[in-house]
């Protein structure tokens, strides 16, 4: 298999809140793009491993992902040691994937700084001929940080603004989180509630560059312009 956009994350639902718009956007466009989620949620307040696993099988069919996978790491336990980092190189070198997109390296949850980590390492480790005889080398071309949730200033930002009522379903397909439940009642939100709070903050990213709706990524590298007359975004 070949990708052209892979979204490596820690648990069954980051994308859909971080970069599921921008993932839909892409496969409309013709691209070829998954998800590997690395742990199954298994510590999660609501729902079972095996039921978020389903259900994020249903999110990555309204996402158009042509592929979608979880390593059964431990939850809330991921360490960014040599074993994980080899089986997420392997995975990667199989995957091929052109553009890795990974959560920002700045979180409150630690396995989303420690997925980062390892993502990153593992995306260089994927390049070396000596890594595993069995596979080829690989190494992603680009890298994105998927940073929604942290207060930096985004490289930027993709216009979702067609593709965000798809991204909302996609992540209320997360019925075991999103649903009506009294278990947790105090930490998740309702769906009316996460529906006004990612839209907000889809229209704060999209006002900046003029649009509905936005999903803000950081990369650490320049990026390169061939014509600044044609740049998109007005200055004043």
């Amino acid at each position: 298999m070949s990708l052209d956009v892979l979204a490596i994350a820690a648990h069954p639902d980051d994308v859909e809140q971080t970069c599921g718009g921008t993932l839909i956007r892409m496969a409309e466009a013709g691209y070829r793009t998954g998800v590997l989620d690395l742990t199954a949620g298994d510590m999660g307040t609501r729902g079972t491993p095996e039921r978020r696993v389903e259900e994020s099988e249903i999110a990555g069919k309204e996402m158009r992902l042509a592929w979608r996978g979880n390593l059964y790491m431990p939850d809330a336990r991921l360490e960014n040691n040599i074993g994980a980092r080899m089986t997420l190189a392997v995975k990667i070198r199989e995957l091929k994937p052109r553009v890795v997109i990974l959560p920002y390296w700045q979180a409150r949850h630690p396995d989303h700084y420690r997925c980062c980590e390892m993502g990153f390492e593992a995306c260089f480790l994927a390049g070396l001929k000596k890594l595993d005889e069995y596979s080829e080398p690989h190494r992603p071309q680009k890298i994105l940080y998927a940073s929604l949730y942290a207060d930096v200033k985004p490289s930027l930002i993709v216009d979702i603004s067609g593709q965000f009522e798809r991204r909302m379903k996609a992540l209320l397909s997360y019925a075991s989180q999103y649903g009506a439940a009294g278990e947790g009642a105090a930490l998740f939100p309702d769906e009316a509630e996460i529906r006004e709070r990612l839209g907000a903050i889809a229209r704060f990213y999209g006002n900046q560059i003029g649009v509905k709706y936005g999903e803000p990524f950081v990369v650490k590298e320049a990026i390169q312009i061939d014509d600044i007359v044609a740049m998109p975004v007005r200055s004043i």
